[in-house]
């Protein structure tokens, strides 16, 4: 199956007492590289797609299954397939891995939205065929 990979840094602000990453700087995690799936992807920068074209992706579900920590230091490698594509929804699920563990794994769905009049729309055929390219088959 084909996916999106990345690699991010968990640095020494983004961690608590413990040594872990706090479980909210998770989902921050999870919007940065959401951004640059946007940008190396789809080939279209997140910021561009909001303030140019007036298209956003609210999140509607989240589902988050934190299985081993995250701590200073570790740089986990994202793994980010298309689980569902719908006409307007999108759900992408993120796998953080650290030396082979996984650590997270994040099911995070979406809806095209025009934000003139923030109404759902469907999702325009450039951008869906670059999801298609990452979707997850059974």
């Amino acid at each position: 199956m084909k996916a999106f990979t990345t690699v991010i840094q968990v640095r020494f602000g983004h961690v608590d007492p413990a040594g872990i990453a706090y479980f909210p700087r998770i989902y921050d995690y999870i919007h940065e590289v959401y951004e640059e799936v946007w940008e190396q992807h789809v080939g279209v920068r997140y910021d561009k797609l909001l303030m140019g074209e007036r298209i956003g992706f609210p999140l509607v579900h989240s589902e988050v299954d934190f299985k081993a920590p995250l701590r200073f230091g570790d740089r986990p490698v994202v793994r980010v397939t298309c689980f569902k594509l719908g006409t307007s929804s999108l759900g992408l699920r993120y796998v953080f891995k650290v030396d082979e563990v996984v650590c997270v794994d994040a099911h995070m769905t979406t809806v095209c939205t025009n934000l003139k009049e923030m109404k759902s729309f469907p999702l325009p055929k450039q951008y869906r065929e670059r999801f298609e390219a990452i979707l997850e088959t059974p």
